[in-house]
């Protein structure tokens, strides 16, 4: 029996590689955060003190993010073998957790002044949208390269560009007040922008929780890959294949491997962990080399054991 692992030695995770646009975004959006809160209050705008809230909710994530990429970025221990990669996909669960409640919250006291609206400054609101549009723009520029290749960004870009589409809803909201004085605009623009960050955030809330549970990554297809690791010479099947994500944009996998022989277990293993990293972009690979197919212990306390060959 041969048995192989192999991984890349402890590197960056995609989400490191985008620190200082993460830091740069903070900054810029904590700052517009205490404009906008005092903003709202003195225009008695729930629109804008909404899009306030989904800041409030930039900042913490924000903050949360840079935190996860600094402490996932710590060495691997005998405690921790991985390293400390999954506090990424914990921060961008914490993210989506929180923005859903935030929306709960608006939704609910845009019922309440669709009851009995009050009066709003228009003029005030503008202005402040306007800026706030602005440096979420700004925000997502700077998040956008990170939100392909990071989990943990992708749920910070969507909570700015929640903003920046909320900023524009403000904008409409004033406009639409100024011209015709109609109040009922701005409980209803506030209700739209907690409706509309609710099914972006439920994805990103499934994809994070589909990682903490170890989940298949949805670009791997495991029958694919076991074809692939059959066309190399001398493997004669593959059963207990398994594929997981560690953090965004590196991925680890482990299989049983039936072989002709044992005795050239040293290039099977190399020539399949190069087939796994080059086709699959699998950092991290753990093969266990076998003659013929092991019986899982747990069938072997079964009535009728059987063999798995998946």
């Amino acid at each position: 029996m041969g048995e192989g692992h192999s991984h890349r030695e402890h590197a960056q995770s995609a989400g490191g590689r985008h620190t200082r646009s993460l830091a740069w975004t903070l900054a810029l959006t904590a700052t517009f955060l205490v404009v906008e809160v005092a903003g709202g209050l003195w225009a008695r705008s729930l629109a804008l003190l909404a899009d306030a809230g989904h800041m409030l909710t930039d900042v913490a994530g924000l903050a949360l993010a840079l935190f996860a990429l600094w402490f996932a970025a710590k060495p691997p221990t005998p405690a921790k073998t991985y390293g400390y990669y999954r506090v990424e996909i914990l921060a961008a669960f914490v993210n989506a957790v929180v923005l859903l409640g935030i929306s709960a919250f608006i939704l609910y006291e845009a019922y309440q002044r669709l009851l009995a609206p009050p009066e709003i400054l228009a003029g005030p609101m503008l202005v402040v949208a306007i800026v706030g549009l602005v440096a979420n723009l700004i925000g997502m520029r700077l998040l956008h390269q990170g939100s392909a290749e990071s989990l943990n960004i992708k749920g910070t870009y969507c909570e700015v560009m929640s903003d920046a589409l909320g900023s524009l809803g403000v904008i409409v909201a004033a406009v639409v007040v100024l011209l015709t004085g109609w109040r009922l605009a701005d409980p209803i623009v506030a209700a739209g922008i907690g409706l509309f960050i609710v099914p972006r955030t439920w994805r990103l809330l499934r994809q994070a929780v589909d990682v903490l549970l170890e989940g298949t990554p949805a670009h791997l297809n495991l029958e694919e890959m076991d074809a692939a690791m059959r066309t190399v010479a001398g493997v004669r099947r593959v059963h207990d294949l398994h594929a997981w994500t560690l953090t965004s944009g590196r991925y680890a996998m482990s299989a049983h491997v039936v072989v002709d022989s044992l005795g050239e277990g040293d290039r099977l293993l190399g020539q399949l962990h190069v087939l796994l990293h080059d086709r699959f972009g699998i950092d991290h690979t753990t093969l266990q080399l076998e003659s013929e197919p092991l019986v899982r212990i747990t069938q072997r306390r079964d009535a009728s054991p059987r063999v798995d060959t998946r």
